[in-house]
Formats: structure tokens, C-alpha cells, sequence
């Protein structure tokens, strides 16, 4: 009646490893690392770049626990503090030949001293959000009208070269707001415009009028639907852009996140200089397009062995090979609606790029002129400039083109991301700041953990005095139910805060309800004069509904925080919900594995331990069937 099989046995000793293994390296505490990162978006760091970082600190005698790429930085594990600056400083001159124009940055981290055989485990531990470990806060508005008057802008111009390319005169096209209005001396030519327009510009609402001066006119705005994704491309553009320019901070794991409709959410885990981390997010970017100049001089000057011609310029490559550029910019990144990663004709990675109607013209009329030659893409960053692609010119370009040749996939999707990421699509305003300091996280953390212990202790005291070895078993079930949550967590890389620990606080005093809720009807089948192993058995059996009723509707109410919430909302409810699947596994499937291992094998079983059970009749032979606390 009150065995379980072999298997489940066996899942519950798997259980009990895996959340040992993966909750194992939250208590190995930090070591001092560096941690070595792009400086520029045109510089890659990768998993060959580690062996190269491992090199400079053995030519410096410097040992390392471990060099090891992680994310897009490496890191280099170090014995203590002092070993880590000048660690810091060997890999800065080794690696930046030029310190005024630095293309890696070095700084100063703290990782997990877990043992390598937990870490080929893949099993590291969560990280500390802002509130736990110090940093800086920022609440940017992003400024959605800008967005939506580029894109007007942009639509004005598209306009113009349609009617132009199709010989349909207009009297004149303005912008008034967001807004566009096209005006025609006659009917027929409006009905034109119309058809042209509507079949060019699908995202564009058009209703016909009269303007002010008595023409005929054609009124356009972007569609509800239309100027809804334009807010979003910006949004999720200027977040990609953040995430760039946070990698030069060297963050472990910063958090850059929407919130709401038009705002987004920065917080720098670790960085104490808010005047730096301004200065990074605040930066622009602007991408140019020039012509490569393919003369024998210049040939002769990226070598060395000549000067620079005049009216060009020399630059790098991604590859670190030197190109002459000239000076005269064809397109500025202003023009360039969209860029995509994607395959060409062949089947070969490409990335396609959308200008506006301005700079389609202006494509056309360079690509005639210069089949055969090679067009540069440039980066400019803090005033200075680096070539991200330069391809040959196979045709006549229009408002769409693509770059394509001797890139892998992934180049193309660096690409088209370096692209669209050059600038902010919407200007930011920073409108909410706080720093957090260093010594604050600790005692959060501290205050935190001292919390989650003292509740778990004043439970288990509660429940051994009132319910005596079953009492035991539900705390020991509320042990299992803690690693696995913190297990998970860690499974899921997840990064813990204040009300993350709240949550886990919360999920103990929620756990043990359920058995009670277990123990409680054992002690009523007793009353009722059920035999000890029936009692155990209808006890857990009838207890399941009730569990199950009132932690599905807790859980309705989590992913609903988590639904509808953001910031340490979100965070609470992920702890929350977590907390509760956990819960009823080990409340029903774990402590019932306890009692069955304990009493199921006892065939004349008299009494149980489960506290004092109280009769009303006061019937002192019937209660013989469980013992006094």
C-alpha cells in the first residue's frame, strides 16, 4: 500500500544529485579575475583570442586558475587582488600596441571559484543583480515622436523619387508633422498618384482632400499597425545599440531591458563610475560610405612605401590589413533604413541593405559609374574611423543592395548587426539615475540570507515539536524543495535580487502548508480509527486535491505578475513560480518517498509519529494507533 517502486526511487536520487551538483557553486564564494573585452564594435573576440590572453600572462609569470572565453569577453581567473592588477596591466600593453586608440578593454571582475569539474558540468552560479552587488541605475525615455518624423522624413523623400521614376507631376509634396501632403492640379493625376502610391507605400494610409491654395490633394500617415512597429524597431534597436556600448564596461552581466511602451531600463551590476557609464551609452556612432581608391599610389601608400594621395585617407580593415579610402562620403548612415542579414543568388551569406529615396539615387548614379571597384563601409566611433566591409560594386545599385562574398553566416549577421546598431534610431533622455554602493550589496546580501535561514529554521522547529518525526520528514522535504529552487535557478544562469530572496522566503512558508495539509488528514483518518498504513495512504491521497487546487491558483496569480510586470516585479514572480512547481514535487512526491522508505515495509505497523492526536470522544484505545509527541 505504501511502496514505491524502484524508479521512483531512482528519479528522486537523481533529483537529489542534480540539485547538490547545481547548487554546489553559489557557496564557493568569488576570486579576483580580468576580463578582457572589445573596445571597438569592428574588433571580435573569441575563443582563439583566450590563447592569446593565456600567452601574455605566461610571458609575464603570471599563473592563472583558468583563461576561458565566455559570452563575449575572456576571463582570466587569478589567485588574489594583487596578482590581478598587475595582471591588468601586462594584458594592457600586450594587447593595445596604441593606448591613446585602445581596441580591447581590460578590466576588473570577480568570478565564481567553483572547481573545474563543476564548471564542465556547466554548473555556475546565479548572478547578483544591482541590489546585491552595487552599481548604477539608469531609467531612459526614449524619445518615439523623433522616431515616428524620421520616418516621415524618410517617406517624403520615397515619395518624391516614385512620382518622379513614373512621370507623375505633382505640385508640390510637405511634411506637417508626421504627416505628408501631396498636391495635383488635377483629378486624373491624383488618381494616378494614388494607385502608384498605394501599391509602393502598403504602410501608408492615404485620404484624398483640398489644400489651403485650392489644389487637389493626397494626405498620408503611417497605419496604426505601421507606426506601432517603427517605435518598436527603435526600441529594440537602440537596446541592441546599448548592449554594444556596454561591452567596453567590461559588465559580468548587465541588465538593459523595455519597459513599458517607450522606456529602457540600464543597470550595471559592479560599475561605481556613473560619469563613465554615462559617457558609454551617450555615445554616437555614424557610418559613412566612401569610394576605395585602387591606383597604383595608393597601392604603393597602403604598403608604406609611398605617402598618402591627396584627397584620400588610410584606414583598416576588420581583416588588420591598411586600405586608402577616399575622402569624398557618398552616403552617411542617415540614409540607411535597414540592414538584414541573408544569402545571395548563389547561396553565399550576404547582407542586405535599405536606403532611403535619396540615398537610392545616389547609389544609383555611383554604382553606374564604378562597376568593378570596391565601395567602403566605415564606422566612426569617438572620432575615429575603422572599415567594417569594403565589396566590389557588381551592378547598378538601387534603394536595395547587398554585400556579399567571403563572409561565414555569422559575419553577415555581425555585419547587418554592426549596421543597423552604428546609432540610436530614437534620441534617449536619461530621466531616472541611482548608484548603489558596493558595501550596501553585501549587507543585502547578508540581511538576505540570514532571513531565508532564521524562516527556515523557526519552520523546522515548529514542525519537529508539532508533528514529531513527520514533522522531520516535511523538513527534510523543505530542504529538498530549497535545492532544487536553487538548482533551477542556477540551471537558468537566472541573476538573483531582493525580491528574488523575498520570493524564496515565501516559497518556504508556502511549501510547508501543503504538508500540512498532508499531515493534518493522516491525523484525521487516524481519529477516524483507520489503521496507521491505511491513514498514511488516504492522507496523502485526499490531501493531493487540495494541494493541487491551491497552488495552481497561487500560480495564476505568479504568471500574472509575471505577465503583466516588469523589473523586480518580474524577478519576484520567476522565483515565485518556480518555487511552487518545486513545492508540490517535493511536498507530495519526495516527503511521501520518506514515510513510505520509513514505515511501507512494516506489515504489522501499531503507531506513527505524528504528534499528539486529539480525540473528541476520548476514546484512549483508539489512540493507541499514533504516538505522543
Amino acid at each position: 500500500m505504501n511502496r514505491y517502486p524502484l524508479w521512483k526511487y531512482v528519479v528522486l536520487a537523481l533529483a537529489l544529485v542534480i540539485g547538490l551538483i547545481y547548487t554546489l557553486p553559489n557557496f564557493f564564494g568569488e576570486a579576483p579575475a580580468v576580463q578582457v573585452s572589445s573596445a571597438k564594435v569592428t574588433v571580435k573576440v573569441d575563443a582563439a583570442f583566450a590563447g592569446r590572453v593565456e600567452a601574455a600572462l605566461k610571458a609575464a609569470s603570471i599563473n592563472a586558475d583558468y583563461v576561458q572565453f565566455e559570452g563575449n569577453s575572456v576571463k582570466a581567473r587569478l589567485a588574489d587582488t594583487d596578482t590581478q592588477i598587475k595582471a591588468k596591466d601586462v594584458l594592457s600593453q600586450a594587447l593595445n600596441t596604441d593606448p591613446t586608440d585602445p581596441s580591447y578593454i581590460v578590466a576588473l571582475n570577480l568570478v565564481s571559484r567553483s572547481p573545474q569539474w563543476l564548471r564542465s558540468l556547466h554548473a555556475l552560479p546565479m548572478y547578483l543583480g544591482l541590489d546585491l552587488r552595487g552599481g548604477v541605475h539608469f531609467l531612459m525615455q526614449v524619445d518615439m515622436k523623433s522616431a515616428l518624423t524620421k520616418k516621415a522624413e524618410a517617406l517624403t523623400g520615397d515619395i518624391r523619387t516614385s512620382l518622379r521614376d513614373k512621370n507623375i507631376r505633382h505640385a508640390g509634396v510637405t511634411r506637417d508633422g508626421n504627416t505628408v501632403l501631396v498636391n495635383f492640379r488635377d483629378a486624373g493625376t491624383r488618381t494616378a498618384a494614388l494607385n502608384l502610391l498605394t501599391d509602393t507605400l502598403p504602410d501608408v494610409q492615404w485620404t484624398e482632400g483640398t489644400s489651403p491654395s485650392g489644389d487637389l490633394s493626397l494626405s498620408g500617415s503611417l497605419k496604426p499597425l505601421a507606426a506601432i512597429k517603427v517605435q518598436e524597431a527603435a526600441i529594440k534597436q537602440n537596446i541592441t545599440t546599448l548592449h554594444n556600448r556596454v561591452n567596453e564596461l567590461g559588465v559580468a552581466e548587465p541588465v538593459i531591458q523595455q519597459q513599458g511602451i517607450d522606456r529602457v531600463v540600464v543597470q550595471l551590476p559592479g560599475v561605481q563610475d556613473t560619469a563613465k557609464a554615462k559617457d558609454i551609452i551617450g555615445r554616437t556612432a555614424t557610418l559613412e560610405l566612401r569610394m576605395v581608391d585602387d591606383s597604383a599610389e595608393a597601392a604603393a601608400a597602403a604598403t608604406g612605401a609611398a605617402p598618402v594621395p591627396f584627397g584620400t585617407e588610410r584606414y583598416v580593415e576588420r581583416s588588420g590589413g591598411p586600405l586608402i579610402v577616399k575622402r569624398q562620403v557618398i552616403l552617411t548612415g542617415d540614409s540607411l533604413a535597414d540592414a538584414q542579414p541573408g544569402f545571395d543568388d548563389h547561396q553565399q551569406p550576404a547582407v542586405h541593405l535599405t536606403v532611403d529615396a535619396n540615398g537610392g539615387r545616389i547609389m544609383r548614379d555611383i554604382s553606374r559609374e564604378n562597376v568593378g571597384k570596391r565601395m567602403a563601409i566605415l564606422l566612426f566611433e569617438k572620432g575615429k574611423g575603422e572599415v567594417i566591409t569594403a565589396p566590389v560594386i557588381r551592378g547598378e545599385l538601387g534603394n536595395r543592395f547587398q554585400i556579399s562574398g567571403r563572409m561565414t553566416t555569422q559575419e553577415a549577421n555581425d555585419t547587418a548587426l554592426l549596421l543597423r546598431a552604428g546609432s540610436l534610431a530614437a534620441p534617449m533622455e536619461i530621466i531616472e539615475e541611482r548608484t548603489i554602493g558596493p558595501s550596501l550589496g553585501a549587507e543585502n546580501i547578508s540581511m538576505g540570507f540570514h532571513s531565508v535561514v532564521y524562516g527556515f529554521a523557526a519552520i523546522a522547529v515548529f514542525m519537529c515539536l508539532y508533528y514529531a518525526l513527520f514533522g522531520m520528514f516535511s523538513t527534510l522535504a523543505l530542504a529538498f524543495n530549497l535545492l532544487m529552487l536553487l538548482a533551477i535557478l542556477s540551471m537558468l544562469q537566472a541573476t538573483l535580487s531582493l525580491p528574488g530572496i523575498a520570493a524564496i522566503a515565501l516559497a518556504l512558508g508556502m511549501a510547508i502548508d501543503a504538508n500540512v495539509l498532508i499531515n493534518e488528514r493522516v491525523r484525521e483518518e487516524l481519529r477516524a480509527g483507520a489503521s496507521p498504513q491505511a491513514a498514511i495512504h488516504a492522507g496523502y491521497e485526499r490531501a493531493w486535491a487540495t494541494i493541487l487546487d491551491s497552488n495552481v491558483t497561487t500560480l495564476i496569480a505568479g504568471l500574472a505578475l509575471l505577465a503583466f510586470g516588469s523589473g523586480p516585479i518580474r524577478g519576484f514572480a520567476v522565483v515565485h513560480c518556480l518555487g511552487i512547481l518545486t513545492s508540490m514535487f517535493s511536498a507530495v512526491m519526495f516527503s511521501r518517498g520518506l514515510v513510505n522508505l520509513w514505515y511501507g515495509r512494516q506489515k504489522k505497523l501499531k503507531s506513527v509519529s505524528i504528534g499528539q492526536v486529539w480525540r473528541p470522544d476520548g476514546d484512549a484505545a483508539a489512540a493507541q494507533s499514533a504516538d505522543p509527541v
